[in-house]
């Protein structure tokens, strides 16, 4: 007998329709055909095993499944579930009228009950697509597929719950998510707050600059004086993630395996901070089954690098694509994925070795030349791609133990979200740019022009800081977001002066 139920794969972030086809016919054997990859020819002995346990018996006959399209790879084990459905139905020992109208994902234990998948909001996006009623896969991954609205969720934990559902045995309720409401609740609420940070005006006047216009940082200061601080409390000033951002972002996390089983929507921006062993794959993404890398995990967020120079440098060096295309291609020879990869770097490091290089008390230890080559860990066209350099200067006791209240997040977070407003209204229409940050070299002579003082003022400084092309046009993007956060339409000489101060780590400058 011939039964086909659909099934789905996962391609970057998105999801492809597969059908799942089985055929028992004259014969003996189990064959799985249409580029299985191991996990899926190992289901064979996972169903076997699930069918026993579940009162279920397996056909003595011969057994074909067919996984088409047949020229796709099929990874995975969420075929699981499908596989043992169709065979079911094939065999006679449940209804198969109901099969395609669902596409049925789920890993089997051995004993019959189901394990959680990976990408089951983009596998839910592509059945809606497909116009399919509704999905059918495991309970602890039904909050994250309900976030999909127009389709039903139906969350089963174990095969005879499926065979009976499926059979119109056992009714079971589909798997709501009040959305907007759940977005809502959880875009505004930060364990941490910009009010912790006791003094730092200038820091704080920097990364304010910094989540207005979508702008990489560095900041450079000894041990203790505050940039991991500063840094965690970067995504409590960002504007809200809009409802489309928040899906995109979930995919992402969705296809690496990141949410829980209580999470169906990231609501807020991701904030991302690898250790500085981490390998040039778990950064940029890839593996012998592609995988997001940390790059995209941060997507519309944050990615956080501590110790910047103790990273390798082959690992910062994969760092330069991503932070002008905003995107990652990973090529094999048969296919290639793409991930999106829009985050704002924000990264920390000491200035020199010992940490104490223009500390305002402590003494630098460092050997004659040291600042230098600890500085030139980070290549020069990386350090060109940052936008903003901040020096972090130690905290004064008489700061720590003042009682005078700090600024909160929600004050700074107002006054970003103007900013962004403006730059909503400019860039209006113009496909893949949202921020200053985003800007071409077109679009800077379109949107920020320069009077006479202002261009004398930037070209001085060029010339006194040796200053790169690409610093230039920076200068000139962070001069028009701390326009914007004053609500002014013309760059001025001072929005100007206050952006070169933010270029301190240029080669010509540092360390003399």
């Amino acid at each position: 007998m011939f039964v086909k139920t659909y099934a789905g794969t996962v391609m970057g972030i998105d999801a492809v329709m597969v059908t799942v086809e089985v055929d028992i016919t004259r014969g003996l054997g189990m064959y799985i055909v249409g580029l299985p990859d191991n996990a899926v020819k190992e289901s064979q002995e996972r169903i076997r095993a699930a069918f026993e346990n579940s009162a279920f018996r397996m056909s003595g006959r011969k057994v074909v499944i067919n996984l088409a399209p047949a020229d796709l790879r099929k990874e995975g084990s969420l075929f699981d579930l499908p596989i043992a459905v169709a065979l079911l139905a094939a065999s006679g020992q449940m209804e198969s009228e109901q099969l395609d109208k669902y596409m049925i994902l789920g890993e089997l234990s051995l004993d019959g009950t189901l394990r959680p998948i990976k990408g089951a909001l983009p596998l839910t996006v592509r059945a809606a697509s497909e116009g399919l009623r509704g999905v059918i896969l495991p309970v602890e991954n039904a909050r994250e597929a309900a976030v999909v609205e127009g389709i039903e969720v139906i969350g089963v934990q174990t095969l005879a719950q499926v065979a009976a559902f499926l059979s119109g045995e056992e009714e079971i309720e589909p798997t709501h998510v009040e959305m907007t409401e759940v977005f809502e609740f959880e875009s505004d609420r930060f364990s941490e707050d910009f009010a912790d940070v006791k003094g730092q005006a200038q820091a704080k006047r920097a990364l304010e600059i910094a989540a207005a216009g979508g702008h990489n940082v560095i900041m450079v200061g000894a041990p203790g004086s505050g940039k991991t601080m500063l840094a965690r409390r970067m995504p409590s000033i960002m504007p809200p993630m809009t409802l489309s951002e928040a899906l995109e972002t979930t995919k992402i996390h969705s296809v690496a395996g990141k949410l829980g089983s209580e999470r169906g929507l990231l609501a807020r921006r991701p904030f991302r901070a690898p250790h500085h062993l981490t390998s040039q794959v778990a950064l940029i993404g890839g593996g012998t089954s592609p995988q997001p890398g940390e790059v995209s995990l941060a997507h519309n967020g944050i990615l956080f690098l501590d110790e910047l120079p103790e990273f390798g440098r082959n690992v910062l060096e994969v760092l330069r694509q991503p932070l002008e295309d905003k995107r990652i291609t990973i090529s094999r020879a048969k296919y290639s994925v793409e991930y999106p990869a829009n985050f704002s770097l924000v990264a920390s490091m000491n200035p020199c070795p010992c940490g104490y290089y223009n500390h305002p008390t402590k003494e630098c230890t460092c050997a004659a030349g040291a600042v230098h080559r600890y500085m030139n860990r980070i290549s020069g066209p990386l350090l060109d791609r940052i936008d903003m350099h901040i020096e972090i200067v130690p905290v004064s006791l008489e700061e720590l133990s003042s009682d005078r209240t700090e600024e909160s997040s929600a004050t700074i977070r107002e006054r970003v979200m103007r900013a962004r407003a403006i730059q909503n209204a400019r860039f209006q229409g113009i496909e893949g740019v949202h921020t200053n940050a985003m800007m071409n070299s077109r679009m800077l002579r379109e949107y920020c022009p320069l009077d006479a003082s202002a261009r004398t003022l930037l070209e001085r400084a060029m010339e006194r800081l040796n200053l790169s092309a690409r610093a230039y046009d920076r200068i000139i993007k962070v001069a028009r977001t701390i326009a914007d956060l004053a609500g002014d339409e013309q760059i001025t000489p001072a929005h100007i002066a206050e952006a070169i101060t933010y270029r301190s780590l240029d080669r010509e400058s540092w360390g003399r």
